[in-house]
């Protein structure tokens, strides 16, 4: 049997450098490529099929939602696990109901992290025991907000021209990003301002943070805890099954450990 080949997209380098070299120290697994932004994680995954592909949420360029959803629309098929700082329950939600099968936070474990790939490469679901913490308390809160359900909702090119317009980039950047003519680029732009009712591009930056289409970067950490912590904290969930539950409007979530 080949290794088990691991696709690491994150845009610090040295937290993916740390990252690749803790995978490449077990044993059959290899890194066969590393991405920096979005765009670049659903081309190299295109090009290279690795048998998982390990994603931040904070990634420039196409975020991690939206790179997660264009590679699993094109391949359904593809293991996705994320490794992020990002503790939206919104944002997972979207995430599982886009294919995403696994969750890990930066700031757990790396034996947390290492069971997850395992679990992964055994093709079975898994998530840190704070997603489904996160799900419930959503739940509980049974936020309406009227306005947002109001909110037009952008299709995916649309969410990709504010993510870019958000980070900064003109529209002939856009437009190169995107392959699109230049006047392509400003039409979108100028359509989605019109679209959500907006009046500057610091008005869409802003719509962009609160719709979690860009996020207010953190340090990630990649920790090493003692062998008294790692007997203190909880393990990571392995059971999806009662996770659908959750997203498609249901009480309950289990909470299985690994053996």
């Amino acid at each position: 049997m080949g290794a088990y080949r691991i696709l690491v997209a994150d845009d610090h380098p040295v937290f993916r450098f740390g990252l690749s070299s803790l995978l490449r120290s077990h044993e059959g697994w290899e890194v066969c490529g590393e991405a920096a932004d979005g765009r670049d994680a659903v081309e190299q995954c295109r090009q290279l099929k690795p048998d998982l592909l390990i994603l931040d949420i904070c990634l420039p360029i196409l975020n991690g939602l939206d790179t997660a959803r264009q590679i699993l629309k094109h391949n359904p098929a593809q293991a996705i696990l994320i490794l992020t700082a990002v503790d939206s329950e919104q944002v997972i939600r979207d995430c599982l109901e886009a294919g995403v099968r696994g969750w890990v936070f930066k700031s757990d474990g790396t034996q947390d992290l290492t069971t997850a790939v395992e679990a992964m490469q055994r093709r079975k679901s898994i998530f840190s025991s704070r997603v489904s913490d996160l799900i419930m308390d959503g739940y509980k809160r049974h936020r309406v907000d009227p306005d947002a359900a109001k909110m037009p909702k952008l299709s995916p090119r649309e969410r990709e021209v504010v993510q870019l317009v958000s980070e900064g980039k003109a529209s002939k950047e856009v437009a190169t990003i995107l392959n699109v003519t230049l006047a392509t680029a400003e039409t979108h732009r100028s359509n989605i301002l019109r679209k959500l009712k907006l009046h500057s591009i610091a008005e869409l930056v802003l719509y962009a943070v609160r719709n979690e289409i860009v996020h207010v970067h953190r340090a990630p950490v990649l920790r090493f805890p003692g062998p008294e912590e790692q007997r203190e904290r909880p393990r990571a969930t392995s059971d999806y099954a009662a996770l659908p539950k959750a997203v498609n409007g249901g009480a309950d979530i289990g909470r299985q450990s690994l053996n």
